[in-house]
């Protein structure tokens, strides 16, 4: 389900993660928003044991930044699982020290440009660098500054949202490619044989790569970093702009941590990005990104 909003301004509110639902003040997200606390203080407690910082970001819902053009949604935008979780977080050191509050951020920035696509659920290139500053602001990293010098591809396109609708909208897509000090030097076998097999659009969770830079102004610390379509393998997202920001950096797409390959890794920063709307899913960290590509290649057919 979606609502139209003012000025070609789309928002999902339905589909399988009930969106709308989420903005309302019932105890049932009060209770995830107290278990993602928990979740996230123990993380970063364990983290911290491990010589590495704990970073939790969440990507707003376009409902919790830009509720000034649902145009007649009755949607109470202060009621965002994201503000309850950070207000949460805010009585404790650890909990603020982990926590990036990108929903205040954005709404003070929103009416300057665009941070998300109209007509997508996705955070444009704007969006994705507000996060990306926010999150070197948190671990002390300069960040890069030239990310739109970089060589763009600008098309047209009917984006998820916007599908939905009887006569789609087309809307202007700008993809920055990140990717130049840096480069992609591992990946594993589930996204290998994806790519080879020309069925990228099949993956999501259990995608990993891993990215090495070696020039002189690099950041010299590991990353690990936890995400999802936000944060992606692609060379356009926040993925490849902390590549070109820290020597190495290793992105697996899961909501649940793989605590065995942190502590192989032994980063000095696991940064996790979840969106908004799948908060309502608290996660088990149990997850073992090599069990999970084997089995996932076996249920496309691709094992070898």
């Amino acid at each position: 389900m979606y609502h139209v909003g003012k000025d070609g301004w789309l928002f999902l509110t339905g589909g399988s993660n009930s969106v709308t639902d989420q903005y309302v003040r019932v105890k049932e997200i009060g209770f995830l928003m107290r278990k993602w606390r928990g979740l996230i203080l123990a993380r970063s407690r364990r983290c911290r044991a491990a010589g590495a910082r704990y970073i939790h970001l969440v990507v707003p819902e376009k409902l919790s930044v830009y509720d000034h053009k649902l145009d007649g949604l009755a949607l109470d935008a202060r009621c965002s699982p994201a503000r309850r979780l950070g207000a949460l977080l805010r009585w404790s050191w650890t909990g603020r020290r982990a926590w990036i509050d990108l929903v205040g951020a954005m709404r003070a920035r929103r009416d300057e440009r665009d941070l998300f696509h109209r007509t997508d659920t996705h955070w444009n290139i704007h969006g994705c660098l507000l996060a990306y500053r926010a999150i070197c602001r948190a671990c002390g990293a300069a960040p890069r500054t030239d990310f739109l010098d970089r060589p763009l591809t600008e098309f047209r396109a009917v984006l998820d949202i916007g599908a939905k609708l009887d006569e789609p909208p087309t809307e202007a897509v700008q993809l920055y490619d990140l990717l130049r000090d840096a480069a992609r030097v591992r990946v594993g076998p589930l996204l290998a044989a994806c790519e080879a097999s020309g069925r990228l659009g099949e993956l999501h969770v259990g995608a990993h790569a891993v990215f090495a830079n070696a020039a002189s102004g690099a950041d010299p610390r590991t990353v690990v970093l936890f995400g999802d379509s936000c944060a992606n393998f692609t060379p356009y997202l926040l993925t490849a702009m902390l590549a070109e920001t820290f020597r190495e950096v290793h992105f697996i797409w899961s909501s649940s941590l793989d605590w065995g390959y942190i502590e192989r890794v032994r980063p000095a920063l696991v940064v996790f990005e979840v969106v908004e709307r799948f908060l309502p899913r608290v996660p088990e960290d149990d997850f073992d990104v090599a069990a999970y590509e084997a089995e996932k290649l076996e249920a496309l057919g691709l094992a070898a």
